[in-house]
């Protein structure tokens, strides 16, 4: 780190970092300094000019702030420090008058537009602004934009910020946006939407328009005016009209800390906290866009199948089915991919109590049970920042954790060469492809390391697409071989939320998914919608929604699901973290661990808690590190023995994005997505 430097910003001295821009050391003293274009994740543009300060000594005009290092200014008198004004007249009528040109032609729809109340360039005009025009003209209009279902727009409000732009190119990875034209003729565009205007084949151009980045609803937060607004959440309600929840997401493992925005019983939309450890602030669109699929096939009341057909049931009489079905039966318990710790620790509890198995690794995952090194590995997420070189191991991040894949792709600008064994897949990044099958990792884990490799951070990353075969064991212990030659941290990327944690409360069965159903009369099924049941085993369903899991049920408990009950997941690096409850069950469902509960009264094997409190507390005392809330635990290094892992190549585990699990699937949004991801992809492009 340099040397730190004095500088003076409106009388007040303060030491900062000499690269900084002047905008960040005004963020650092406590001084707002107003800006549109600047954004502290995307590269300097120098846009909007709004972020002006005087700079005293210097030439006799207001400076970008966000443009000028502080190692640019010139020191004062006798080696005084330099001095920036923030406040004086100079900057008062240099930010008035940006403002005015700002809103010569910008549209005066406030009232009816979807960014009013959050709207950067309302507040900052009554801030900094000026109560009057001196414009007469009328104003311009440009032509709205198709980017597809998710991103509404209206691009005659646009500011020329580009902080879209930006973001689609630098943070996305997809070159898919850009502006053309200069001054009054500026436009914000995307490749194709000038086809679509000419409407030679409005549905192939249409798609060709419409942006296909997993991660687009971002630039719906960056926008500081409502040029570019949610289309699924447009004219439903209005920021002040919202309740809001500070929770987490479960669509994948990374478990991005979110924001849920309801309104009575339904939630209205979902947006990204910051965190800096996780996500950022950016989530994928399937966190962001899912909450349609949280209202549709519901499950709402219990159900009992009599004579081949499902019909409605009470509570008690449920249970009593449920109850008496287990009695004296061989009992195995599935946990699902969205299941929060609490309930997979009930689940246990309950099943093992009347000697039964339960089993998490439902996708046959050989991850190894205890060894948290092998389930979780040493690393954390924001050690890929600093990452030199990195290699991924049977996974493709750009589809199993598009958040992740970001921050892959910003170390590798930032110069980490990355390596993939593995199908060759766009990854919005440049890879040494070293192979796709088991004798690539078998040949890379062999490798003699130099000393100038073994001395960079590295990562290493597998997928659950490498672990999920026979011979998952010895893919791991190769992957773990190589970690050790080339000095790296190991990240195992797992597809599932709900896994991590019901790994780290002994939910599984020695011998996997065969062992624990092998045999079994009865199978309580947590939320497991990925299994296939084979028939002959009586199942008891507990989950949300009306999925492949309910409609294999005899008996169905209708439960919550993650944005209707407090509960606790451990992410992919082992972070536990609290989902919050945005809003109630639909009809009669209830909280999964109330369920379980209230079914071990019914079987006289009673769990010793009345409440989430009590249950938390032997939660912990059972497994202490989960009390230790958005921390990562280290992890004692325990290699796997070694093994003979193939040749067979890796397939990687999910192969539509958009329709992972059962909200998902229950998302019309999502499907209509799904549809077009396929349609893009079965399209031949023409050579550039």
């Amino acid at each position: 780190m340099a040397e730190l430097r004095t500088i003076k910003i409106d009388g007040k001295e303060i030491e900062v970092d000499p690269n900084l821009t002047l905008i960040q050391a005004c963020d650092l003293a406590g001084i707002e300094i107003p800006r549109f274009c600047y954004h502290e994740r995307l590269s300097i543009a120098g846009n909007c000019r709004m972020c002006l300060v005087e700079v005293v000594g210097g030439p006799p005009k207001p400076a970008a702030s966000c443009a000028m290092q502080v190692k640019d200014l010139r020191p004062g008198p006798e080696g005084a420090p330099s001095e920036i004004r923030t406040n004086s007249p100079m900057v008062k009528k240099a930010r008035e008058g940006v403002m005015e040109f700002l809103l010569i032609n910008h549209p005066l729809d406030c009232p009816i537009c979807d960014q009013g109340g959050e709207c950067d360039l309302q507040d900052q005009a009554m801030a900094y602004g000026v109560d009057f025009s001196r414009y007469r003209e009328p104003k311009r209009s440009v032509i709205d934009l198709n980017l597809g279902p998710l991103v509404e727009t209206h691009m005659t409000r646009c500011i020329h910020c580009t902080r879209c732009v930006r973001f689609m190119s630098e943070v996305a990875g997809a070159m898919e946006m850009g502006a053309t034209g200069r001054g009054e003729d500026m436009r914000i565009v995307t490749y194709g939407n000038e086809v679509w205007e000419v409407g030679d084949d409005p549905v192939s151009a249409a798609l060709q328009a419409s942006l296909s980045s997993n991660m687009q609803g971002c630039i719906t937060d960056l926008c500081p005016v409502g040029a570019l607004v949610s289309k699924p959440y447009s004219f439903t309600a209005r920021p002040w009209e919202l309740r809001k929840t500070e929770t987490i997401d479960v669509m994948d493992a990374l478990c991005s800390s979110i924001r849920v925005d309801s309104k009575g019983r339904e939630v209205m939309r979902i947006l990204p906290r910051n965190h800096d450890g996780v996500n950022e602030e950016w989530i994928s669109d399937k966190t962001r866009f899912v909450w349609d699929g949280l209202r549709r096939q519901r499950l709402d009341r219990p159900y009992i199948r009599e004579n081949g057909k499902l019909r409605p049931a009470t509570w008690p009489e449920a249970l009593t089915a449920a109850a008496r079905a287990m009695q004296g039966k061989k009992v195995a318990g599935l946990i699902g991919d969205l299941a929060p710790v609490e309930a997979a620790f009930s689940l246990k509890k309950l099943i093992e109590g009347i000697g039964g198995h339960v089993e998490c690794r439902t996708d046959g995952a050989r991850l190894p049970a205890g060894n948290r090194s092998g389930y979780v590995g040493t690393a954390r997420i924001e050690d890929i920042d600093h990452a030199e070189r990195i290699h991924l191991i049977g996974t493709n991040p750009r589809d199993e954790a598009p958040v992740l894949n970001a921050r892959i792709r910003k170390a590798w600008v930032n110069g980490a060469e990355v390596g993939l064994v593995g199908e060759a897949v766009d990854l919005t990044y440049d890879y040494t492809h070293l192979g796709d099958d088991r004798a690539a990792l078998e040949d890379l884990s062999s490798r003699e390391i130099d000393d100038e490799t073994r001395g960079q951070a590295s990562i290493v990353i597998v997928g659950q697409g490498a672990l999920r075969e026979a011979d998952g064991a010895a893919v791991l212990a190769h992957a773990m071989k190589l970690a050790e030659n080339s000095n790296s941290k190991l990240l195992i990327l797992h597809t599932a939320a709900g896994r991590v944690g019901a790994m780290d409360v002994g939910a599984v069965t020695e011998g996997g998914l065969p062992a624990a159903i092998d045999g079994a009369e009865v199978i309580f099924n947590l939320g497991a919608d990925e299994v296939e049941i084979a028939d002959g085993a009586f199942v008891i369903y507990q989950g949300s929604h009306g999925d492949r899991g309910a409609h294999r049920a005899d008996i169905i408990l209708p439960a919550a699901c993650y944005t209707e009950e407090n509960g606790l997941f451990v992410n992919t690096e082992g972070r536990p973290q609290l989902a919050m409850r945005a809003n109630f069950a639909p009809g009669e469902a209830k909280e999964n661990w109330a369920i379980l509960r209230a079914l071990s009264a019914e079987m006289d094997q009673q769990l010793p808690w009345d409440s989430l409190a009590q249950l938390r507390r032997a939660l912990v005392e059972a497994v202490p590190h989960l009390a230790r809330i958005n921390e990562v635990p280290e992890n004692d290094w325990q290699p796997v023995a070694m093994a003979d892992p193939g040749k067979a190549a890796f397939v990687y585990p999910i192969r539509d994005f958009y329709l992972t699990n059962p909200i998902a699937r229950s998302s019309p949004l999502m499907a209509e997505l799904s549809r077009m991801a396929a349609a893009r992809n079965a399209t031949a492009m023409a050579a550039e």
